[in-house]
């Protein structure tokens, strides 16, 4: 393995990182809006006063929970077709990562919905709002902002984890700089810009939920 740093090559490699840069974006958002939507219906599931779907929601968050990341992957790939269902490798890692950390924000979403005084929704019941408009209009509005920065770390936590879809043949960004080392005995540039590209995208998303964060109150009010 060659350890000098050589930027020609690094130039030559750039395109082909690039690409699979957008590809783990892609997958991170597709999983992250997975995640977001369904943890707020998982939430809401076990608040319900339906004693058994709220049971049901409990028991299938800590199965999901209890169990590897790179398990729910191997099933969904290489389990479920014997069933009948089967997807692209990119289908199926948005399922895994948005179904895995659906269970996470759920509990954010839970915790930030509990936070609302009971007067709340009180005050809208006097107010003879229905409880479905309550909940959109009056509680969401603030439940959210203070768990926005928990919410934000799981999807970064969502896009470092996206090297596990290498597993199931998505060529995302690592597996990328991997074939890019089998192939030319070079590993220093293309993992060092891997590293690079993980760091910049975190760091990004991380300004962007916090201006998200700071710009949200005003917005309710």
């Amino acid at each position: 393995m060659k350890l000098d740093w050589d930027w020609e090559f690094t130039v030559m490699i750039m395109p082909l990182l690039a690409n699979a840069l957008r590809l783990t974006v892609a997958a991170t958002v597709a999983g992250a809006a997975l995640a977001l939507t369904l943890g707020l219906a998982l939430a809401i599931a076990r608040g319900s006063a339906y004693r058994p779907l709220a049971s049901a929601t409990v028991l299938v968050s800590e199965f999901v929970r209890s169990t590897p990341l790179l398990i729910q992957i191997y099933f969904l790939f290489y389990v479920l077709p014997r069933f009948g269902f089967s997807t692209t490798p990119f289908v199926t890692g948005v399922l895994a990562l948005g179904v895995h950390y659906s269970t996470y924000a759920s509990e954010v979403y839970r915790s930030g919905i509990e936070s609302v005084p009971r007067g709340q929704w009180e005050a809208a019941r006097a107010l003879n709002l229905s409880p479905g408009r309550t909940f959109i209009r009056v509680v969401l509005p603030q439940a959210i902002p203070p768990v926005l920065p928990a919410l934000g770390n799981y999807v970064v936590a969502m896009f470092k984890e996206t090297p596990l879809l290498s597993t199931i043949t998505l060529v995302e960004l690592l597996h990328t700089a991997k074939g890019i080392g089998a192939e030319t005995f070079r590993y220093l540039e293309p993992f060092t810009l891997v590293g690079a590209f993980f760091l910049m995208v975190s760091l990004v998303a991380t300004a962007g939920v916090r201006a998200l964060e700071r710009r949200l109150p005003a917005y309710g009010s």
